[in-house]
Parts: C-alpha cells; sequence; structure tokens
C-alpha cells in the first residue's frame, strides 16, 4: 500500500519530551477519524516507547536524540517507529517478557502494553547501537453519518 501522509521528527532524550512526542503523533494520526479511545492507545504506545528510549537505552542521558516517523497508507494503516542509538537489548526475547525490566523499580510492562494495543510490533536492537520500534496497526473506515 501507498503512503498516503507522513511525518518523521527527533528530539533530545529528556522526560519532558515525553508528553510532545504522544501529543504529536496523536494529532497526526486523528486523520484516520479514530474514537478517543483509539487516540489514547495511541498515546500510550508511544509514552511507552519514547520513555523506553530515554529511560532504557539512554539511561537518562539528556543530550541524546529519539527520532520518531508516523505514516498513514492509502489502507487507513498507521505506521510508527520509535528510534533510539542507545545501548540496545540484550535479549529481545526476555525483554518482551510481561514484568521483565532491567530498571527494578519499573513494571517492565511497556512491550506487553504496545502489543496489546497494535496489530503489529517488531523491535529491532543491536547492542551499542541503538533500539527501533516499529509498530503498525489498521483502523476502519467509520460511517461519518454516525457522527453527525
Amino acid at each position: 500500500m501507498n503512503i498516503k501522509n507522513y511525518v518523521r521528527f527527533e528530539f533530545q532524550s529528556i522526560a519532558e519530551n515525553v508528553s510532545f512526542a504522544r501529543s504529536s503523533v496523536a494529532a497526526f494520526a486523528t486523520q484516520l477519524d479514530c474514537t478517543l479511545d483509539e487516540i489514547e492507545e495511541i498515546k500510550l504506545v508511544v509514552s511507552e516507547a519514547v520513555s523506553n528510549s530515554i529511560i532504557h537505552g539512554y539511561d537518562n542521558r539528556a543530550n541524546e536524540k529519539v527520532e520518531i516517523m508516523v505514516a498513514i497508507r492509502d489502507d487507513r494503516t498507521l505506521e510508527m517507529i520509535i528510534k533510539d542509538y542507545g545501548k540496545g537489548i540484550e535479549d529481545i526475547i526476555r525483554a518482551m517478557e510481561p514484568a521483565y525490566s532491567t530498571d527494578g523499580s519499573r513494571m517492565g510492562m511497556g512491550f506487553t502494553f504496545m502489543k496489546s494495543f497494535m496489530d503489529e510490533m517488531e523491535v529491532i536492537s543491536r547492542p551499542g547501537e541503538g533500539t527501533s520500534v516499529q509498530m503498525k496497526r489498521s483502523f476502519l473506515v467509520r460511517d461519518q453519518e454516525a457522527y453527525a
């Protein structure tokens, strides 16, 4: 399917930018005429992925970069990539397990939440090079008259 629209941006790896990232992606996704619940799910997924980059990828170092790419395809699929250039993940399979975290003060549910709200999710990571979380979700065509 062809890309109908896309956006790409990057920002500094500080906690204050998590809300910026989630709001920006949510605003872009509204082109799909999502429900409020769907928008909240997208915001949660983005928050988790960006927070993982900042906390785990960069160990909260502020002078690093997080990239986000979001595309809307002709078939109403939202594609997102959240990428960092941090320390990477040694064992992706283990990191995807519910309640696993390298930080004992965290719940370790980020990847579980992301998977539950997306149709597809792939984590690509190389130790010492960073992590890319690629996600897709399709949205139904809604009857516009029902909202009038």
